[in-house]
Formats: C-alpha cells, sequence, structure tokens
C-alpha cells in the first residue's frame, strides 16, 4: 500500500502499452480513480468483450478511457497513442515460460517491444517521465547466484548475467528488454526513464480471465498436477496491487529515478502450497512435501522442459534473498501480506471455473 499523498497529475493523458494485462489492468483502474485521461494500448480495439472490463470500470470513474491499436513489432506503432502523453508506462512483455520459439516469443516481443515505444518516446515532445516494468528476473537468473557476490542480498545494483536464450530465456529476454530501455534513455535528456522490478506478482486480476504465468502456477497447485510434491525452489512473490502502487509513485513522485525491487517476501513453492492449504483444507489436492533434489534432477526435464537439469543444479535447494528497502524508502510502498493475495487469486480461479474441487 502507497501513501495516497502521491500527487497525480491529470492535466496530460497517460499511456499504457499492454493495458489488457494483469499488472496493466490494475494500473489502468488505478490511474481512472485518479481522474487521468489514460490512453490504452491493445492489440485489437474492435474486441469489445474483451475490453469490457476496463470500460466498466472508466464508466464508474472521473477518468477518461481511449484504447489504441498497437503492435510491439512495428516501429511507429505508438505514435498516435503518445501523442499528448507527458507519462509513459510500458508494461506490455510476454510472460510465459513455455514457448515453442523463444527469440521469436520471448526476446523480439520484450525487447524490441522496449525500443519501439522507448524511441518513440524520443520522437514525442509531451514525454517527460517513461516507467518500465521490469522484473526480479533482470536482477539475477539464478539463485545460486546470490553465493556469488558481496552481500546476502540481491540489490538493484545487481544485473541478470547467467540467463540466456537457451537457459531460463524469459529471464533473458527480460534482461536484453530493461537494458535496451537504459541504452535508449541515456541516448536523450528528454525524459527521466524510472523502473519497477517485480518479483512474482500474485493477487486477483481484474479479468478473471486473463492470462499470466501466475495463474497457470496458482492452477496447477490445485488441479493435482502438483499434488505428488514440489522441488525447494525459492522466489520472491508481491501483491498485484502493491506494483502498481510503485508504479504510480514512479511515475509521479518528483524524485522517483533508477530501479527499483519490488518484493513482499520470499517464499518456497510449498510454502506458498501450504497457504492455499491453511484456507482451503482439503478440498483440492495441494501439494504436501518436498521432493528431494536428485528426484526432481532425474524426472523434472521428462516432465516440464522448463526445468532442466542445469535450471535444478543452479536453483533448487538454493536461499534467496532480496532487498526491498528502495521501494519502501523512495516510493513509500507498505508491502501487503503475499499470503492473502495467494488466497485471493486462488479464490477468482475457483470462482471463474479454472479449478474444481477434488
Amino acid at each position: 500500500m502507497i501513501d495516497k499523498t502521491v500527487p497525480i497529475d491529470t492535466s496530460h493523458p497517460v499511456l499504457v502499452t499492454g493495458a489488457t494485462g494483469y499488472v496493466a489492468g490494475w494500473l489502468v483502474k488505478s490511474l481512472l480513480e485518479a481522474g487521468c485521461t489514460v490512453h490504452a494500448t491493445v492489440r485489437d480495439a474492435s474486441k469489445k468483450d474483451e475490453l469490457k472490463y476496463l470500460t466498466d470500470i472508466a464508466d464508474k470513474n472521473s477518468g477518461t478511457l481511449r484504447f489504441f491499436e498497437a503492435d510491439l513489432l512495428k516501429e511507429g506503432s505508438f505514435a498516435e497513442a503518445m501523442q499528448g502523453c507527458s507519462l509513459v508506462y510500458h508494461t506490455a512483455s510476454p510472460f510465459t515460460l513455455k514457448v515453442a520459439d523463444p527469440q521469436k516469443d520471448l526476446i523480439e516481443p520484450a525487447q524490441l517491444g522496449t525500443r519501439n515505444v522507448l524511441e518513440q518516446a524520443k520522437k514525442t515532445d509531451s514525454v517527460k517521465r517513461v516507467v518500465v516494468t521490469s522484473s526480479c528476473a533482470a536482477v539475477y537468473g539464478d539463485t545460486q547466484d546470490l553465493q556469488n557476490k558481496k552481500g546476502d542480498k540481491f540489490t538493484e545494483a545487481d544485473w541478470n548475467e547467467t540467463s540466456s536464450l537457451t537457459h531460463i530465456p524469459y529471464s533473458y529476454s527480460k534482461t536484453l528488454a530493461e537494458r535496451e530501455a537504459w541504452k535508449i534513455a541515456e541516448s536523450q535528456d528528454k525524459w527521466r526513464l524510472v523502473v519497477i522490478n517485480p518479483s512474482l506478482v500474485v493477487g486477483p486480476g481484474l479479468n478473471p480471465m486473463a492470462t499470466s504465468e501466475t495463474f497457470n502456477l496458482f492452477t496447477q497447485f490445485g488441479d493435482g498436477t502438483m499434488k505428488a510434491g514440489l522441488p525447494d525452489l525459492r522466489i520472491g512473490a508481491v501483491d498485484v496491487r502493491d506494483v502498481v502502487d510503485a508504479h504510480i509513485a514512479a511515475g509521479f513522485l518528483p524524485d522517483a529515478q533508477g530501479r527499483h525491487i519490488t518484493s513482499a517476501q520470499e517464499v518456497s513453492f510449498l510454502e506458498m502450497a501450504k497457504y492455499l492449504q491453511k484456507h482451503f483444507g482439503n478440498q483440492y489436492p495441494f501439494p504436501k512435501r518436498r521432493l528431494p533434489k536428485w528426484l526432481i534432477s532425474m524426472i523434472g526435464p521428462a516432465v516440464d522442459k522448463s526445468m532442466s537439469r542445469k535450471f535444478i543444479k543452479r536453483n533448487v535447494g538454493f536461499p534467496l534473498h532480496l532487498d526491498n528497502s528502495k521501494s519502501r524508502q523512495e516510493l513509500g510502498i507498505t508491502y501487503r501480506p503475499v499470503e492473502t493475495a495467494a488466497v485471493e487469486l486462488f479464490q477468482q480461479l475457483i470462482d471463474s471455473g479454472r479449478i474444481k474441487k477434488a
């Protein structure tokens, strides 16, 4: 939760790319509630049914919502939407771990999309600030990386140096995209770049049928896919509403600058499953035990291609600590409990019919 005294300038439109996304939906809602005019980019503005949840929010608030079609891979595609905007939020980027072609499905939309949005910002005189939604995946690649650095926490000074096109390509895409953003930002002096680096985002989506790797993970917690047990994997996690509060602060606080690790706490997959077990009991086949690393290494690659032996070797069984002090001190974030966000997300999956009782 953020200090509500953040001064929000409603005199100029605000651009939000990928407006139908998980984080973007909540961001659009916050901006509309504040009375902003939001220029929301989508792939296809003719699909009114898919946009209805956003238009319903606009109808209930003082802000104004305008949709623009834009393509991340097309140069100049964001020109019309950006016209007159003083603040640009670039949230659009794929979040998926299972892809047929990492270069085409992850790297190009993330890196080229960032380039096209920020290069357009260079050409748009009204733009004064750009906020990019990056990820903790751009801060570190494997949890084992923590063993090789000074200090006991990952900070904003750290960069992912271990991911590649063949090893955790999603993390590689986020790293390339953020580096691209900083390269472009440093090539001009018209606007300031501020970056938000969330860990795993949890909590309910404004669009209950939205697609996100988070939704897939929580579905697997409850549909029996993981009932045999879980690897000893630790991740950072954060409520989606805290991520949006960080975006609002990054966009409107006069002194906001640099990168911001946005993560409430570190939690293992098994601890996350126990949050759900605690609330929902035995209605669903939640995983209850931790599988040994040798067994995960033996069967993991056959069950899930993203669980390569290299990934298992460098991530299973290692501690993880993320330093969120900058987001707390400079953006004013007070983090909500991850357990509450996890329960709310799982309940939404039940209500939308994605998960059935055992």
